[in-house]
């Protein structure tokens, strides 16, 4: 699995959830509900019980399960900061949101 996260990413994270250098978080698929689209990346603090593949970048291991490469392999993770948003891309998936409407 490729998965690419900036380092505007990985601060963002730190700071909106107090993580620690050697913390993992555990990305996964969000399925949304009325008038939401599809999908989005969610994030918890922790490492999955199932198997699961691991990034490090700059102290955090980010942790996507087997189940959820589909939506996460070639993607990047980046900050907006004049947005004051993460972004998600990837390829594969023109519309992260409907990855369905390719």
């Amino acid at each position: 699995m490729e998965l690419t996260i900036t380092n505007s990413a990985v601060q963002f994270y730190k700071n909106e959830m107090n993580l620690k250098n050697g913390d993992t978080v555990t990305l996964f698929v969000r399925v949304g509900g009325v008038g939401s689209g599809g999908f989005s990346a969610g994030i918890v603090i922790g490492t999955p019980v199932v198997p699961y593949f691991n990034y490090d970048k700059s102290g955090i291991s980010f942790c996507v399960t087997e189940e959820d490469v589909w939506y996460f392999n070639d993607m990047t993770i980046d900050y907006n900061k004049d947005m004051e948003e993460v972004v998600f891309q990837n390829p594969k998936i023109g519309d992260v949101v409907n990855p369905n409407d390719m």
